[in-house]
């Protein structure tokens, strides 16, 4: 562990090994595939001087797919941070609330009767950010007693929505051919090859906002591991900050799932090794969560698209077969220490 005291030298050091490790992965996923690209083909395509065929490749299928994995990934990684701070819970991930259930479902219900009512399947990210959108009305609605936001029904409210939600996606592939079923089986698992720098820039802007949002909040955050009514004793607009904060990892994270699905332990693991790695302080817990989070959904898409000659995996899959052995690993050394200190 190198958690310490948050100076900006420490800062500094810190944000740029990430971004270097970030820019490793992009690399990586840009030259890994069934056709052999290598890094200077890559400098050819970006530069406009490359051959062509290695310049289609790089800026019309694999950099458009790598950019996508990267703002997914941060965006899931951010929203981690945000709830497990709004929650007061290292294990909480940004699906607890029921914003994941929602989208799932508006998506789901393109996929199963869009083409029965004349929808193509470029509807679903837009069908599934509006679930997320109307997931989070909900959630403000039941939640938001007297101007108050409860964490406790925050966490209620999450968890029946989610039973509801998965109870409807049951009875709706039920519903479904065996076409549509196998796609929503696909898009539940979570995957990325419909990557298009258009989406990603679409998802970046989301994510763009929630880091706009939560910068300026991260001594609040702090504060509010505390509890709600020391945190405002020191002067944190406890109720402001949560409905801020609610609201950026909402649409981060309606946004996130609209275009990829189900990727799930990226919003868990990393905030909780990075926590582990760096300490509590949010000031570097948030910008290092984007960062780390999209490496590493940048390698785990690199790793679904290549593992397997002529097949793809769905890029959940491997966050999962990744993501749940190592936070096994993380939370018994959490234990360990924890344990070891008393």
């Amino acid at each position: 562990m190198i958690a310490g005291v948050l100076t900006p030298t420490r800062l500094a050091v810190t944000l740029l090994g990430l971004l270097a490790l970030l820019l490793a992965a992009v690399l990586l996923g840009v030259v890994s595939g069934p056709s052999g690209i290598d890094l200077t083909q890559v400098y050819g395509a970006l530069v406009g001087d490359g051959d062509a065929v290695a310049t289609d490749i790089v800026l019309r299928i694999r950099l458009p797919r790598v950019a996508l994995a990267a703002v997914v990934g941060a965006s899931l990684a951010v929203a981690g941070v945000l709830f497990q701070a709004l929650l007061r819970n290292p294990l909480a991930d940004p699906f607890i609330l029921g914003i994941s259930g929602g989208a799932a479902l508006g998506g789901i219900l393109v996929l199963a009767f869009g083409s029965a009512v004349g929808l193509a399947q470029s509807a679903v990210p837009f069908a599934a950010f509006a679930g997320a959108i109307l997931a989070t009305a909900l959630l403000f609605g039941i939640t938001g007693f007297g101007g108050r936001v409860s964490t406790a029904g925050l966490l209620l409210t999450g968890v029946v929505f989610n039973a509801f939600a998965s109870a409807a996606i049951v009875f709706i592939a039920s519903l479904a051919g065996l076409a549509e079923g196998a796609g929503i089986f696909l898009w539940l698992i979570g995957n990325l090859s419909a990557g298009e720098l258009r989406i990603a820039g679409w998802v970046g802007v989301f994510l763009a906002a929630g880091l706009a949002c939560a910068f300026p909040l991260a001594r609040g955050l702090n504060l509010l591991a505390l509890g709600d009514e020391q945190a405002s004793q020191l002067g944190v607009e406890v109720e402001r900050h949560k409905r801020i904060l609610l609201l950026a990892t909402s649409l981060m994270v309606g946004a996130a799932v609209a275009v990829s699905g189900l990727v799930g332990f990226v919003g868990l693991i990393i905030p909780h090794l990075l926590r582990l790695l760096f300490g509590p302080d949010h000031r570097l817990l948030v910008p290092a969560s984007a960062l780390t989070g999209a490496a590493f959904l940048v390698v785990c898409d690199t790793v679904a698209r290549t593992v397997l000659p002529g097949r793809e995996l769905p890029v959940g899959a491997i966050t999962a077969l990744v993501g749940g052995p190592l936070f096994l690993f993380l939370l018994r050394r959490h234990h360990r220490t924890v344990y070891a200190d008393r």
